[in-house]
């Protein structure tokens, strides 16, 4: 497992360490509120994602002059 350049032992080490300085409750409040900035920071995300795509499909559906498939029209002889 390699996560940010850094090995499983190592990051069982940082995980110890907090641990041993902030205890099992601050450790529990500090991953729970840590969750909830990496949801609201995936749901913002997302939801940007989607506001850029409608909006360069609105502008794409201006910008594209609609077909004219009628036989006759425009064709040289």
């Amino acid at each position: 497992m390699d996560f940010l350049g850094m090995g499983s032992g190592e990051i069982l080490l940082i995980l110890v360490i907090v641990l041993i300085l902030w205890g099992p409750g601050k450790l529990v409040e500090i991953s729970r509120t840590l969750g909830k900035t990496v949801h609201a920071f995936r749901k913002a995300t997302s939801d940007l994602a989607g506001q850029v795509t409608r909006e360069l499909d609105e502008q794409q559906k201006q910008v594209t002059p609609p077909k004219d498939d009628s036989p006759g029209r425009g064709a040289r002889k």
